[in-house]
């Protein structure tokens, strides 16, 4: 793991939102928050339900999306065109 670093709620909340976009890769999570997908699957399993997390770890594995290796050539963004602009660590309108 990387070192520990303390998130605030609503960077944690964050966190786990891209973790469960399926268009977003780990490395956006890196790029933004520093957190490799070992440190990511670590928080989900901390913050969620252990059903909750399961779930999400079935679907990681499966979506093709989430690891930028697997992805299809053509999908080079990490976010959805509609989705709302995010930069670095702020999240506009919210």
């Amino acid at each position: 793991m990387v070192k520990e670093r303390t998130f605030n709620e609503i960077e944690i909340d964050r966190i786990i939102e891209m973790a469960w976009e399926d268009r977003t890769p780990f490395d956006a999570i890196k790029f933004q928050f520093g957190l490799v997908e070992a440190d990511v699957k670590a928080l989900m399993k901390k913050e969620l339900k252990f059903r909750s997390y399961t779930l999400w770890r079935e679907r990681v594995e499966n979506c093709k999306t989430k690891h930028a290796a697997k992805r299809v050539a053509g999908i080079d963004r990490f976010r959805c065109e509609r989705q709302r602009a995010i930069s670095s660590n702020k999240i506009s309108k919210r």
